[in-house]
């Protein structure tokens, strides 16, 4: 199954203009989708959740129109948003098993055991009847792709989901997505390059709405083999360097800048050559 994407425009009451002609093939496995604040990435995700409509464009899954048939689209669709609300005094096990009667698992034995089967399979069956709003970052996260697998889904969409995770919770995490997107299409919208580098077989960035660039990340990375040069300067010299190369990042080593530059060949001037990584791809593509 291929989730296609053909010329998807929204522009919103206020002027902006989200998505713009945007278009993308989606094939089975992960999909990471990088992209500043306010490129167009949570716009995309909920009109691929039928939350909300298009101003023009075509999706495709399989055989379904996803813009004209949302009822059938939900059917075979999982969601994790960025935030998702869990009521106060409810157990992972409860509301997993109402999730699933709203999914259409009507029979009580059948629903105990897909909750069951779930609940183990996100590692929290041990914590099945504690209140799912005690539980911690990583711990809801994880809930939230147990309701977002109900239903046998060939389509999961989740919305930055390792913001705000710890380290471990964020190991833990894409783990658990990497094992369930063998077998159907999973499409990681986020701003974290070490996750699409991690764990995406194939990418997009996305920027005002628009697509930049779109392909697999270990080509990315070939094609700039050679090109990425970095140096660590002192603060004050940051503009100078700016202007004279092609600076695509700079972070903090050590407390000072370490500038990366995009290059055909040696700049020079103290530069050393660094293997490239999916950062340098993403800030040489949007800048």
């Amino acid at each position: 199954m291929k989730l296609i994407i053909n010329n998807l425009c929204k522009t919103y009451d206020n002027g902006v203009k989200a998505l713009d002609h945007l278009s993308l093939e989606i094939n089975q496995g992960m999909f990471g989708l990088l992209g500043p604040n306010g490129a167009g990435k949570s716009t995309l995700m909920r009109t691929l959740a039928t939350l909300q409509d298009a101003d023009s464009g075509e999706v495709l899954l399989g055989d379904i129109n996803v813009l004209k048939e949302p009822d059938a689209v939900k059917k075979t669709l999982g969601y994790l948003p960025q935030e998702f609300g869990v009521y106060p005094k409810v157990s992972a096990v409860e509301m997993l098993n109402y999730y699933a009667f709203l999914k259409g698992i009507a029979k009580a034995r059948e629903r105990k055991e897909v909750v069951t089967s779930l609940l183990n399979q996100v590692n929290l069956y041990e914590a099945r009847n504690k209140y799912v709003s005690s539980y911690s970052g990583g711990m809801k996260q994880r809930f939230g792709i147990a309701q977002a697998l109900l239903g046998n889904p060939q389509l999961i969409i989740v919305d930055e989901p390792t913001a705000g995770l710890d380290p471990a919770e964020r190991i833990r995490f894409n783990n658990l997505l990497s094992e369930i997107s063998e077998n159907i299409i999973v499409i990681l919208s986020t701003h974290i390059v070490d996750d699409v580098s991690d764990l995406c077989s194939e990418m997009a960035i996305i920027q005002h709405g628009r697509v930049l660039l779109t392909g697999r990340p270990s080509a990315f990375l070939d094609q700039h083999e050679g090109m990425i040069w970095a140096k660590k300067i002192e603060k004050e010299e940051l503009e100078k360097y700016k202007a004279e190369y092609h600076v695509i990042f700079s972070h903090l080593q050590e407390g000072k800048p370490l500038i990366h530059v995009l290059a055909d060949g040696d700049p020079g001037k103290g530069f050393k050559a660094l293997t490239p990584g999916l950062e340098d791809i993403y800030f040489s593509t949007i800048n």
